[in-house]
């Protein structure tokens, strides 16, 4: 049978996951409740347990009611911090939680956010669902995002190139729209943790998109007509004019709601700076509050 989009996308979600990676998993939808558990990030690719797992849970609607979950509608996904007792040992994840129904409207690109299908064209893991019928949406989800992605790398990156050539220009785009600070050369990091992976799948996505191509060897050429790539690059600008300010709206509400911040701040601090503060009351209850005097405690210490 030949390989499509959405076999493809669904062997790779349906990869297994260490034991500890897969009870955490479980803990957290425990916690937060939830329809599917996506696992991804650089966890994922080096296997670092000692590291934060990256974990989307989504869900069948917005958590609570009122101001919060309206935020939620409109400024997801809402981020928590969870430090998990698994075997003896503490493992750490960060986890982003959003509806399913908002899921699979950003995967499909009809939101300004470029995001989520930014993340899931790149490797992921399904650590569990609810009901095989939420399993396969999540897939479907997944592979519109791949195609989503694949459909502006298409009209991002040159006329005609290797498929590295197009997600290169896809990734630098969608930094700089997102309005995040990589370090130089973070998108040939994500390439060359499977090349081939990325090879096989920009043809797929391409077809999934509707897009034909050329090839020549390891050279492809996207053939998109001048109205539907008129359309995308008029997509695209608005993306990239609004989505800096979505993610700094995005930024100031973590600011006042990501639970867990404290632990998470301080974790950061000790694992890249070997200093290590207690979690008050105070810090934990009043995250921003108490960051100045953190720094504070830092440069003192780093002075003495």
């Amino acid at each position: 049978m030949a390989t499509t989009l959405l076999s493809f996308v669904a062997d790779e979600l349906d990869t297994p996951v260490s034991p500890p990676i897969a009870a955490a998993a479980r803990e957290v939808v425990r916690r937060l409740g939830g329809l599917a558990v996506l696992f991804y990030g650089s966890v994922l690719r080096t296997g670092d347990l000692d590291g934060v797992l990256d974990f989307y849970v989504l869900t069948l609607r917005p958590r609570g009611w009122g101001p919060g979950a309206m935020a939620t509608r409109t400024l997801w996904p809402d981020v928590s911090f969870h430090e998990i007792a698994i075997g003896g040992q503490t493992t750490r994840a960060k986890v982003a939680t959003m509806p399913l129904d908002t899921f699979c409207r950003a995967a499909e690109g009809r939101t300004i956010d470029t995001t989520v299908w930014t993340r899931f064209a790149q490797p992921a893991a399904l650590v569990w669902s609810a009901d095989p019928a939420t399993g396969a949406r999540v897939v479907r989800a997944v592979a519109y995002a791949a195609a989503t992605a694949a459909r502006f790398a298409a009209v991002l990156g040159p006329q005609r190139g290797t498929p590295a050539d197009y997600w290169l220009a896809l990734f630098r785009q969608t930094y700089s729209a997102e309005l995040r600070v990589e370090a130089p050369g973070r998108e040939r990091q994500i390439l060359a943790f499977d090349p081939g992976r990325f090879d096989t799948l920009l043809p797929l996505a391409w077809h999934g998109a509707g897009i034909g191509h050329e090839r020549r060897g390891d050279v492809y050429a996207p053939a998109v007509p001048v109205r539907d790539a008129r359309a995308t690059l008029a997509a695209w600008w608005l993306r990239q004019r609004l989505g800096k300010w979505l993610n700094v709206a995005r930024l100031v509400k973590a600011a006042f709601t990501f639970d867990g911040a404290a632990r998470y701040g301080l974790w950061k601090l000790q694992r890249h700076t070997g200093i290590d503060l207690p979690l008050t009351p105070w810090r934990e209850r009043h995250p921003i509050l108490a960051a100045p005097g953190v720094m504070w405690r830092v440069w003192h210490r780093r002075a003495s």
